[in-house]
């Protein structure tokens, strides 16, 4: 019942609203009105803004927006900004024929994906900076729940709008929603945020450098904000976990790269396969929705029980195994009941995933640079499965259904190994974190 928690319900679906919108929904609608599969993979780079916002996560972090921020404060004036471009791009993509101008189409997606991805970096930097640490696990539950709405709205939502009316018009609707978070970025508080004594040791290794140096003036103060906002961040966490960062690196680069490949191609997959919209929706989105949101459930209680490390291997191994079943799926048919299994396994152990690979990557986080660092370690979540994907229309065509969903699963070995190493150079329930409360 915190104010600020029950706000993060509503930024929560904000920040989940336009990620099916230019991903597994888009995607349908492309098909659903005649475009090549390659064509669709190809456009499913649209989304690889989310993997690289790591790249101006640093402005977002550090440097305001005119007149915005001295109305609402930091973080605020960037998730107002961010919401609103997303906003009327869904509305721009509305009102343009992807048929005739599939170009325009691309172009108002490409512009609600890096507004998609703005949003996310300023409001995970809230959600860490907004509470106490005995908060966080309330924060992270409000966010996950108000997400997962948000995805089914955006998912079996407008697969029914569709349906019954446009596509147009259910992207219409979900423009207008944005105004949920637009609201709750005005009404809700900028948080405070205390930088600990390892961090200022830092920056003041960065302030007696330039005294060093002959740059004078505004040249000295660029160069001071490039090196507190850009390159303090990576250094204090390569700092903290030497040797095994590089080892991190690339456990969180691959562990989701299974499932993000397959995803690019899943609603495409159902219409080819023979399902029609409204089952889509109902057993694929609404259905998986509360499957993933009971394995979410489920990961907190497990990893409560048995710690991040055990539950990071356990997942790591299931999320690419789940995706045979789909592959077994492609030679069985059309079967409502063979979907509904395999939207069973996937995405409970999603859920499983999601809520442990969320507390592991906000262990690794200093909250002096939390926008940066976060920004970091999601963007590389994200980034190889999102660059692979737009390859998967022309794989998919090449290998078959089957075929494709077996190639998707083994995929998911590096991870599995990964996992193994860091349990045992770098356990991920001893790992440090710098907070508020240092």
């Amino acid at each position: 019942m915190h104010p600020r928690v029950t706000g993060m319900l509503f930024l929560g679906f904000s920040a989940g609203l336009p990620l099916l919108l230019v991903g597994g929904t888009f995607t349908a609608w492309l098909r659903d009105i005649g475009i090549e599969l390659a064509a669709i993979g190809f456009l499913s780079w649209v989304g690889i803004a989310h993997s690289i916002k790591v790249f101006w996560a640093p402005v977002v972090d550090r440097a305001p927006l005119p007149l915005l921020t001295r109305v609402l404060g930091r973080r605020r004036a960037w998730m107002l900004a961010a919401q609103t471009a997303v906003g009327l791009s869904l509305l721009g993509m509305a009102a343009a024929d992807p048929v005739d101008q599939l170009w325009l189409v691309a172009v108002w997606a490409v512009i609600a994906a890096l507004g998609s991805a703005t949003q996310d970096v300023a409001v995970d930097a809230y959600r860490v900076e907004a509470v106490a640490r005995h908060l966080q696990a309330a924060m992270a539950a409000a966010y996950v729940t108000g997400y997962r709405v948000a995805l089914l709205v955006a998912g079996a939502g407008v697969l029914h709008i569709a349906a019954m009316g446009s596509w147009s018009l259910a992207y219409a609707i979900m423009g207008v929603l944005m105004a949920v978070g637009i609201i709750t970025t005005l009404v809700t508080g900028e948080p405070e945020v205390n930088i600990n004594g390892k961090t200022r040791e830092l920056e003041e290794t960065v302030i007696r450098y330039l005294e060093t140096t002959r740059d004078t003036g505004i040249r000295r103060r660029i160069t001071a904000w490039l090196i507190s906002a850009v390159i303090c961040p990576f250094a204090d966490f390569f700092k903290r976990y030497g040797k095994a960062s590089a080892a991190i690196l690339v456990f969180v680069a691959l562990f989701r790269i299974s499932d993000i490949f397959m995803g690019v191609m899943a609603n495409p997959f159902y219409l080819d396969l023979g399902f029609d919209k409204t089952q889509i929706a109902n057993v694929a989105a609404a259905f998986g929705l509360a499957m993933t949101l009971a394995g979410a459930a489920a990961g907190g209680l497990l990893t409560a029980r048995f710690g991040i490390a055990a539950m990071l291997l356990f997942t790591a191994f299931m999320a690419p195994a789940t995706n045979l079943l789909f592959a077994w799926l492609a030679v069985t048919g059309p079967e409502i009941q063979g979907l509904a299994v395999a939207i069973i396994a996937d995405n409970i152990t999603g859920g499983l995933a999601i809520s442990v690979f969320l507390a592991y990557l906000s262990s690794l986080t200093n909250s002096a640079y939390t926008a940066t660092q976060y920004a970091l370690l999601s963007s590389l979540m994200t980034l190889p499965g999102q660059f692979a994907g737009g390859f998967t229309g022309m794989l998919a065509q090449y290998t078959g259904w089957a075929g494709f969903f077996m190639i998707t699963a083994v995929m998911g070995i590096p991870a599995i190994v990964l996992a193994l190493v860091l349990i045992n150079i770098a356990h991920p329930d001893h790992s440090p974190r710098p907070g508020m409360a240092d």
